[in-house]
Protein backbone atom coordinates (compact mmCIF):
# COMPACT_ATOMS: atom_id res chain seq x y z
CA UNK A 1 0.00 0.00 0.00
CA UNK A 2 2.43 2.31 1.20
CA UNK A 3 4.98 1.67 -1.95
CA UNK A 4 1.67 2.80 -4.57
CA UNK A 5 1.30 6.26 -2.53
CA UNK A 6 5.16 6.64 -2.87
CA UNK A 7 4.79 6.08 -6.63
CA UNK A 8 1.32 8.23 -6.86
CA UNK A 9 3.28 11.14 -5.22
CA UNK A 10 6.21 10.61 -7.69
CA UNK A 11 4.22 10.67 -10.29
CA UNK A 12 2.56 13.62 -9.48
CA UNK A 13 5.14 15.55 -9.08
CA UNK A 14 6.64 14.67 -12.12
CA UNK A 15 3.50 15.23 -13.73
CA UNK A 16 3.08 18.64 -12.27
CA UNK A 17 6.41 19.29 -13.01
CA UNK A 18 6.29 18.52 -16.92
CA UNK A 19 3.09 21.07 -16.52
CA UNK A 20 4.90 23.79 -14.91
CA UNK A 21 7.63 23.48 -17.83
CA UNK A 22 5.33 23.58 -20.33
CA UNK A 23 3.51 26.72 -18.84
CA UNK A 24 6.76 28.83 -19.26
CA UNK A 25 7.06 27.72 -22.66
CA UNK A 26 3.42 29.02 -23.25
CA UNK A 27 3.58 32.19 -21.76
CA UNK A 28 6.41 33.18 -23.41
CA UNK A 29 4.47 34.26 -26.76
CA UNK A 30 1.55 35.41 -24.85
CA UNK A 31 4.21 37.98 -22.80
CA UNK A 32 6.02 39.53 -25.51
CA UNK A 33 2.48 40.09 -27.45
CA UNK A 34 1.45 42.18 -24.56
CA UNK A 35 4.94 43.86 -25.14
CA UNK A 36 4.61 44.64 -28.31
CA UNK A 37 1.07 46.64 -27.69
CA UNK A 38 2.71 48.03 -24.71
CA UNK A 39 5.44 49.87 -26.84
CA UNK A 40 2.84 50.35 -29.31
CA UNK A 41 0.67 52.55 -26.52
CA UNK A 42 4.25 54.32 -25.75
CA UNK A 43 4.60 55.32 -29.45
CA UNK A 44 1.25 56.87 -29.21
CA UNK A 45 1.63 58.54 -25.86
CA UNK A 46 5.13 60.03 -26.98
CA UNK A 47 3.76 60.72 -30.87
CA UNK A 48 0.15 62.06 -30.29
CA UNK A 49 0.20 62.95 -26.88
CA UNK A 50 3.55 64.43 -26.41
CA UNK A 51 3.12 62.93 -22.79
CA UNK A 52 6.97 62.81 -20.65
CA UNK A 53 7.93 59.57 -20.44
CA UNK A 54 7.63 59.03 -16.34
CA UNK A 55 4.07 59.69 -16.94
CA UNK A 56 3.57 57.71 -20.03
CA UNK A 57 5.24 54.66 -18.52
CA UNK A 58 2.38 55.48 -15.43
CA UNK A 59 -0.48 55.38 -18.45
CA UNK A 60 0.74 52.07 -20.13
CA UNK A 61 1.38 50.55 -17.11
CA UNK A 62 -1.62 50.80 -15.06
CA UNK A 63 -3.59 48.17 -17.55
CA UNK A 64 -0.84 45.36 -17.90
CA UNK A 65 -0.47 42.41 -15.63
CA UNK A 66 2.20 42.11 -13.19
CA UNK A 67 5.33 41.48 -14.39
CA UNK A 68 4.93 43.83 -16.91
CA UNK A 69 2.51 46.34 -15.58
CA UNK A 70 5.11 46.46 -12.10
CA UNK A 71 8.08 47.08 -14.92
CA UNK A 72 6.57 50.14 -16.56
CA UNK A 73 4.89 51.07 -12.97
CA UNK A 74 8.11 51.18 -11.16
CA UNK A 75 10.33 53.40 -14.02
CA UNK A 76 7.88 55.95 -13.94
CA UNK A 77 8.32 56.45 -10.04
CA UNK A 78 11.80 56.42 -10.35
CA UNK A 79 11.73 58.49 -13.23
CA UNK A 80 9.26 61.20 -11.29
CA UNK A 81 12.36 60.36 -8.38
CA UNK A 82 14.39 62.50 -10.47
CA UNK A 83 17.38 60.42 -8.76
CA UNK A 84 17.43 58.67 -12.33
CA UNK A 85 17.70 59.16 -16.01
CA UNK A 86 15.15 56.93 -18.13
CA UNK A 87 18.58 54.98 -19.07
CA UNK A 88 19.14 53.74 -15.79
CA UNK A 89 15.94 53.13 -14.42
CA UNK A 90 15.12 51.61 -17.65
CA UNK A 91 18.53 49.10 -16.64
CA UNK A 92 17.59 48.95 -13.33
CA UNK A 93 13.89 47.42 -13.99
CA UNK A 94 15.27 45.32 -16.95
CA UNK A 95 17.17 43.37 -14.76
CA UNK A 96 14.21 42.56 -12.73
CA UNK A 97 12.06 41.76 -15.61
CA UNK A 98 14.77 39.19 -17.26
CA UNK A 99 14.23 37.03 -13.28
CA UNK A 100 10.59 37.29 -13.23
CA UNK A 101 9.80 36.08 -17.08
CA UNK A 102 10.04 33.72 -19.41
CA UNK A 103 11.95 36.39 -21.74
CA UNK A 104 15.14 34.59 -23.18
CA UNK A 105 18.25 36.50 -23.70
CA UNK A 106 17.45 37.47 -26.98
CA UNK A 107 14.40 39.72 -25.79
CA UNK A 108 15.97 41.00 -22.86
CA UNK A 109 19.22 42.63 -25.23
CA UNK A 110 16.16 44.10 -27.84
CA UNK A 111 14.73 45.78 -24.68
CA UNK A 112 17.88 46.68 -23.62
CA UNK A 113 19.24 48.45 -26.80
CA UNK A 114 15.83 49.71 -26.93
CA UNK A 115 16.59 51.59 -23.47
CA UNK A 116 19.52 53.28 -24.00
CA UNK A 117 17.56 55.47 -26.86
CA UNK A 118 14.62 56.27 -24.74
CA UNK A 119 14.50 60.18 -24.16
CA UNK A 120 17.39 60.74 -26.14
CA UNK A 121 15.79 62.05 -29.48
CA UNK A 122 13.15 63.80 -31.30
CA UNK A 123 9.65 62.00 -31.50
CA UNK A 124 9.97 60.91 -35.09
CA UNK A 125 13.79 59.47 -34.11
CA UNK A 126 11.74 57.66 -31.26
CA UNK A 127 9.15 56.29 -33.54
CA UNK A 128 11.48 54.84 -35.82
CA UNK A 129 13.36 53.19 -32.55
CA UNK A 130 10.21 52.14 -31.17
CA UNK A 131 9.12 50.29 -34.93
CA UNK A 132 12.65 48.73 -35.19
CA UNK A 133 11.82 47.19 -31.65
CA UNK A 134 9.04 46.10 -32.89
CA UNK A 135 10.18 44.40 -36.21
CA UNK A 136 12.78 42.58 -33.45
CA UNK A 137 9.99 41.12 -31.06
CA UNK A 138 7.80 39.92 -33.73
CA UNK A 139 10.78 38.01 -34.70
CA UNK A 140 11.19 36.78 -31.21
CA UNK A 141 7.40 36.47 -30.89
CA UNK A 142 7.44 33.76 -33.78
CA UNK A 143 10.29 32.06 -32.86
CA UNK A 144 8.53 31.66 -29.66
CA UNK A 145 5.44 30.81 -31.23
CA UNK A 146 7.36 27.41 -33.28
CA UNK A 147 8.94 26.49 -29.83
CA UNK A 148 5.37 26.54 -27.91
CA UNK A 149 3.96 24.65 -30.89
CA UNK A 150 7.24 21.91 -30.89
CA UNK A 151 7.90 21.59 -27.04
CA UNK A 152 4.75 22.41 -25.10
CA UNK A 153 3.21 18.78 -25.58
CA UNK A 154 6.32 17.31 -25.50
CA UNK A 155 6.99 18.85 -21.96
CA UNK A 156 3.39 17.56 -20.55
CA UNK A 157 4.27 14.19 -21.98
CA UNK A 158 8.08 14.09 -20.96
CA UNK A 159 6.63 14.77 -17.28
CA UNK A 160 4.24 12.04 -17.22
CA UNK A 161 6.65 9.45 -18.55
CA UNK A 162 9.32 10.38 -16.64
CA UNK A 163 7.35 9.86 -13.32
CA UNK A 164 6.51 6.51 -14.70
CA UNK A 165 9.96 5.42 -15.71
CA UNK A 166 11.15 6.40 -12.10
CA UNK A 167 8.40 4.69 -10.85
CA UNK A 168 9.32 1.45 -12.68
CA UNK A 169 12.39 1.39 -12.11
CA UNK A 170 11.79 2.13 -8.34
CA UNK A 171 9.74 -1.24 -8.25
Amino acid sequence: MMSWIGALAILSATTIFGFEWAKRIRERPKRLRELKVTLQALEAEIMYGSTPLGEAFQHIGKPLKVPLSSFFLTISELLNDGHYTVQEAWECQLDVLAKETSFKSGEIEVLRQFGSTLGRHDKEHQQKQIQLTLAHLNREEKEARDIQERYEKMCKSLGVLMGLLIVILLM
